[in-house]
């Protein structure tokens, strides 16, 4: 009997030095956590880096219990700061977002993911989820009324930001998929290859979304998501031209 053994490729590694173009402030999912937030917001200023942009990746509603607050907060530091702070969706936004399109098909859905703190912080009592169709479109026209300028300014949040070769995303991107190129759920809801294969362009990718104890440039990729609402920890990284430092 012979046998053939086909030499398995290495897999590849990510040696590319961080090159933003601009340094700047990453910050991980807020989840309704308003007091983390600001005390993250209020070092964030002590450290010297006044010209630093800050981007937040996402998911600022849901789980926590002030999501209207930190809503309000984040328009309102933004009509101060042009330019400068810049807010990404994340699946947490797209979840109520889709919620107010078809409250009868995602209402469920967003309300046993955390959709039921952030309709709480608007003062709106929720439905149970065997309510028929005529309590589930009540409930969302309530919700969009209390809403207002807040679903337009939802709805136009940006899915990445990119500086050098730098990419701040919410979820993930697909290794093999050129940056600028990459499917709108995979920015959102991530991709089963993102943690496994390092991209092989040199592009460094800032998420968010997957939960992790100890954040750190890996392969690659700098995770901040350290699960504020349940952990009490809200993360932030500065990343500048060849380092991170984590807040």
């Amino acid at each position: 009997m012979r046998f053939f053994f086909r030499k398995c490729a290495p897999k590849p590694t990510f040696d590319s030095p961080l090159v933003p173009e601009v340094p700047f402030f990453a910050v991980g999912d807020v989840h309704g956590c308003l007091d983390l937030l600001l005390s993250l917001l209020h070092k964030l200023g002590e450290t010297g880096h006044p010209d630093a942009k800050l981007i937040l990746v996402g998911d600022y509603v849901d789980r926590g219990e002030q999501s209207r607050e930190v809503l309000e907060l984040l328009q309102s530091m933004q009509s101060e700061h042009p330019g400068e702070i810049i807010c990404l969706m994340g699946n947490h936004e797209r979840m109520l977002l889709d919620f107010l399109d078809d409250p009868v098909r995602h209402g469920p859905r967003w309300l046993a993911t955390g959709g039921l703190q952030t309709l709480a912080s608007y003062r709106i009592a929720a439905v149970s989820q065997n309510s028929g169709q005529e309590a589930w479109v009540t409930i969302r026209d309530k919700f969009r009324e209390a809403l207002g300028p807040t679903e337009k300014w939802l709805r136009e949040l940006p899915l990445i930001w990119r500086t050098g070769n730098v990419a701040v995303v919410h979820a993930a991107a697909q290794p093999s998929q050129p940056i600028g190129e990459q499917d709108d759920k995979v920015l959102l809801w991530g991709h089963r290859d993102f943690a496994k294969i390092p991209r092989g362009d040199g592009i460094w990718v800032v998420h968010g979304h997957t939960i992790t104890d100890c954040p750190q440039p890996l392969q690659g990729r700098i995770a901040l998501d350290t699960g504020a609402y349940a952990t009490g920890r809200l993360t932030a990284a500065l990343v500048e031209q060849g380092s991170v430092r984590f807040f």
